[in-house]
């Protein structure tokens, strides 16, 4: 092995003696002295034993590390296809859309076109009936003038016979090709044609604004990072299921931590915890030693009265009042359970629920999602919280005394061990 540094490190500063022991209380490095002084009555191990259990804990928690830096990996992959999935999608969308509308232009210029078709044909129609009338009118005219001529001719003849004998001839008039006078009235001619297509725009309009109501919401609500359907089945909830314990800087001196801090029981009198600032003075509470990120799950068994909740890290001014007590802050859910109900608290408000002696517990924090299940043959969802989480949460237990046929009994609530 390679050699120490600093030899003076590993021997103890109050008796000199090389530190071979670890103390599990409050865990550091002692010598032999020290068990029979300071640390006399304290849980004692080999330090050599203590570096092989805290290996394996070691070992434990690279291999989740590295099956988070693995599913992060896989997840940053899937981040990159929903990124190409996206793109491909709007790009599709765009020229899908262009292609819809540009055939809609289409059809309006066709229309366009059709519609000055018509009006140049029916005005080459009306103009040429108009002026074969007015050629008719104009060879008429023509006549007429010659006929007058012709009249006014004979009106000057001073010979008598000559008058008398062509007066017959010259003085009858042909009837006229056009029986009536023209009447040109005020005509609109085209301006209805205006006028309609003027309406079929106020048409399109409407109709363009009122899909567009349609089309704005389809484009806003295109679902991005989906989240996972939640687990139907205990099977399916026990993939995500984690190691929890309890942290023994956090338990109230009444709270007994035991079965490797797996199982925490209230006791009538003080446990010999060491100062801490994290531990609770006002509740029989405790929390979790593990940061519960990503999805986890896991399983309560309790007895008595018990809070079975998931809680930030609370500050030390709140732990020293009422507002720490879980589920009466906006940092912690909890679930009442006795033998009558349960309840749900939050901001201490309270929802009823039915439960049984198992809680199960399901965090998915990236979704905002919290759930407790009952536990038995089949699991029955009694609430789920949906809300956005910006903290790292913890487990959390909170105890309370109970009566057993008058007398006090001891609540209890340990993690269980999944498979």
């Amino acid at each position: 092995m390679d050699p120490s540094k600093n030899l003076q490190e590993n021997f103890c500063s109050h008796h000199d003696e090389v530190m071979k022991i670890c103390c599990c209380t409050y865990q550091q490095c002692i010598c032999y002295l020290c068990t029979m002084d300071e640390h006399k009555g304290h849980e004692t191990v080999p330090a050599a034993a203590e570096r092989t259990e805290k290996q394996k804990e070691l070992q434990e928690r690279r291999q989740q590390i590295q099956q988070r830096i693995q599913e992060q990996e896989e997840d940053v992959k899937l981040l990159q296809q929903e990124v190409e999935a996206i793109n491909g999608s709007a790009d599709k969308a765009v020229k899908d859309n262009e292609k819809i509308f540009t055939d809609l232009i289409h059809h309006i210029q066709k229309r366009s076109s059709d519609v000055k078709q018509q009006i140049r044909s029916q005005q080459g129609t009306k103009v040429s009936r108009v002026k074969e009338l007015q050629e008719k009118l104009e060879q008429e005219i023509t006549e007429l003038k010659r006929k007058d001529a012709e009249l006014e001719k004979l009106s000057n003849t001073e010979d008598l016979y000559q008058f008398l004998q062509n007066y017959p001839s010259l003085s009858a008039l042909s009837e006229s090709t056009h029986s009536t006078r023209i009447n040109i009235r005020p005509l609109r001619h085209f301006e209805d044609v205006t006028a309609a297509v003027s309406e079929l725009r106020e048409k399109l309009k409407n109709i363009l604004r009122d899909t567009w109501t349609n089309i704005a919401p389809a484009v806003s609500e295109v679902n991005v990072l989906q989240s996972e359907l939640e687990p139907k089945t205990r099977a399916g909830f026990l993939k995500y299921s984690r190691k929890i314990t309890f942290d023994p800087n956090t338990a109230h001196r009444k709270l007994l931590l035991s079965e490797g801090n797996r199982k925490v029981m209230l006791m009538g009198q003080l446990q010999s915890y060491p100062d801490h600032p994290d531990r609770f003075t006002d509740q029989y509470q405790v929390l979790s030693k593990e940061s519960l990120t990503g999805r986890c799950y896991w399983e309560v068994e309790w007895r008595g009265v018990v809070r079975i909740a998931v809680s930030a890290k609370i500050s030390n001014c709140i732990k020293r009042s009422q507002g720490n007590l879980f589920g009466f802050n906006d940092k912690s859910w909890s679930l009442r359970c006795d033998v009558n109900n349960n309840l749900l608290y939050h901001k201490g408000i309270q929802t009823n629920a039915q439960g049984s002696s198992r809680i199960g517990v399901f965090l998915d924090h990236r979704a905002g999602t919290l759930s407790f299940y009952s536990v038995s043959e089949t699991l029955t969802l009694l609430h789920k919280v949906k809300t956005t989480f910006t903290q790292p949460l913890y487990a959390g237990i909170q105890l309370r005394s109970y009566l057993v046929n008058g007398l006090p009994n001891r609540s209890f609530a340990k993690f269980v061990k999944l498979k």
